[in-house]
């Protein structure tokens, strides 16, 4: 039986302060840029790689006034979006940072949509369904 699921978000173990969920692939990047964990080339290439996403992919109001949302891809369209996080990905892994790819069908109450993204509120409870595994940028 083939599962196939409507969102996937790419979070990490650490929480988010305003969410309370993992924080999700862009800002433990930037973290990690913020506290100089990166080398000044790595940091440059995530630069490129946040530039293009802020160019093609919109930023949610909700997200933009730190609301108590977060952000999933959805699986339908996500090729191109998952393609470019890519890099991004391999930079976790290079400074060993642990991440997830979460899958869900049913992400909480949707308050933004867009061709590429939903961005849902944060309930207390994620619901997630059962499905969380690490991914290497290789896959």
């Amino acid at each position: 039986m083939a599962l196939h699921f409507k969102y996937v978000r790419i979070q990490g173990r650490e929480l988010a302060p305003n969410t309370m969920t993992g924080k999700g692939v862009f800002s433990m990047c930037w973290k990690m840029i913020q506290e100089d964990n990166m080398e000044e080339e790595d940091a440059d290439l995530y630069r490129e790689i946040d530039d293009w996403f802020a160019k093609e992919l919109p930023w949610p109001p909700q997200c933009k006034n730190q609301e108590q949302v977060i952000c999933w891809f959805k699986t339908e369209n996500s090729d191109e979006m998952l393609k470019m996080i890519r890099p991004a990905l391999w930079l976790l892994e290079k400074y060993n940072h642990d991440y997830f790819l979460v899958y869900t069908n049913t992400p909480g109450e949707i308050v933004y949509e867009d061709q590429y993204q939903v961005v849902a509120k944060v309930d207390g409870i994620l619901h997630i369904d059962e499905m969380q595994e690490s991914w290497s940028p290789e896959d």
